[in-house]
């Protein structure tokens, strides 16, 4: 039983939740991949029934219902096996409103996320930087009330449809976040061909020449993108480990009632100790990681985790995620490797996790350097 199911704030959720998945996503997997992106109504339908902004006070129109509620919906999105639907981009937008943006800017933008109405993206990686917040080059330069933006932005998730993008830029020197509201603004949208998440939407989005209104900078005020984006950086990578360890338990599952009626030599595939070996591995594997990311779940509800504790918790789940696919793979021999056969879908949609919300060479950097100032939590 995982921390969202022990920690249940409302009841019947998880079930409501687990009852969305089943009929929202499983059955689109292959209509979505073909059109790169899910369709808009499914951003509605969520809203509709509460799983969107779940961890947003209800002043805002979210559910008031905390982070564990949130962890649920990832959890289950992983378990049926859909990585279209770009969740955690969105509700990491409405948590960047609510902790950076002004009451005003709360008041305007959070009820349409919570909705569905709205459709949020986090326009972070540049096609030159992309852990690297330093490094970003995308500006905007004031001109009377208004910004004119000037860069590109890469791999933004939910980046064809989004409403409402946040994205850190350079305002004179400083680092600051813009939300850009695309119904008022267009950005040059161009689809990225990934060699899994075939059905995410993810884009490459041009700003240049793109006009902002200056009330549009989150917070009102120029900077403080880095201390704000941090915390917000570390609850992303923690969400990042909870669909890792959901989705590599129910690969296990998979593989393993595929190993119990599947026959090799005139015997039942998990008969075979290669087999029980390969499989008895993996779920040490997934259980080890199971019980990490329960743990640093309950201490962000708790209050909060240290970027060091998310940065290991997001490298080690998706080492492990990718490391069980390709060995459950294995099991179903050339099955395994045909288009559209769930774990192979799963072994390639596995692989990017390795990648976004930080490459883990940058999360092991992140862990040693709260290791050399002191503890890491």
């Amino acid at each position: 039983m995982s921390a969202g199911e022990q920690e249940d704030p409302v009841n019947g959720w998880r079930t409501a939740v687990r009852e969305f998945c089943e009929r929202e996503l499983r059955p689109h997997a292959v209509e979505w991949a073909e059109a790169g992106r899910v369709d808009r109504g499914l951003w509605r339908r969520a809203g509709a029934d509460g799983l969107l902004c779940a961890d947003v006070p209800t002043a805002y129109g979210g559910g008031g219902r905390g982070f564990a509620a949130e962890v649920a919906v990832v959890e289950e999105q992983a378990r049926v096996g859909d990585t279209a639907w770009g969740f955690t981009a969105h509700e990491v937008v409405a948590q960047y409103v609510l902790a950076g943006g002004t009451e005003a800017q709360r008041r305007r933008w959070l009820p349409g996320l919570a909705s569905g109405e709205l459709v949020g993206a986090i326009a972070m990686s540049e096609p030159g930087a992309g852990s690297d917040l330093g490094a970003l080059t995308t500006r905007a330069e004031p001109d009377g009330d208004e910004f004119v933006l000037w860069g590109t932005k890469a791999f933004v998730t939910n980046g064809g449809l989004a409403d409402l993008v946040v994205a850190p830029v350079m305002v004179a020197g400083a680092l600051s976040l813009l939300v850009v509201d695309t119904r008022a603004a267009e950005p040059g949208r161009s689809p990225v061909v990934k060699i899994g998440r075939r059905g995410q939407d993810t884009v490459d989005l041009c700003l240049d020449g793109l006009r902002v209104p200056a009330a549009d900078l989150l917070g009102g005020e120029v900077g403080g993108a880095a201390a704000l984006s941090m915390p917000l950086m570390s609850r992303e990578r923690l969400l990042i480990a909870v669909a890792a360890v959901a989705a590599a338990e129910a690969v296990l599952a998979e593989a393993v009632a595929w190993s119990r009626r599947h026959e090799v030599f005139g015997r039942r595939l998990i008969r075979h100790q290669g087999t029980r070996f390969a499989l008895a591995e993996c779920a040490a594997s997934t259980a080890a990681g199971r019980a990490l990311v329960d743990d640093v779940v309950r201490r962000h509800v708790a209050g909060g985790v240290s970027p060091g504790d998310a940065a290991m918790v997001k490298f080690w789940t998706t080492e492990r995620l990718f490391d069980v696919a390709d060995r459950c793979l294995q099991l179903y021999g050339g099955l395994g490797y045909t288009a559209g056969h769930p774990v192979a879908r799963a072994w390639a949609d596995a692989r990017v996790t390795r990648v976004y919300g930080g490459a883990n060479e940058v999360m092991r950097e992140i862990v040693a350097a709260s290791l050399a100032g002191g503890a890491h939590r």
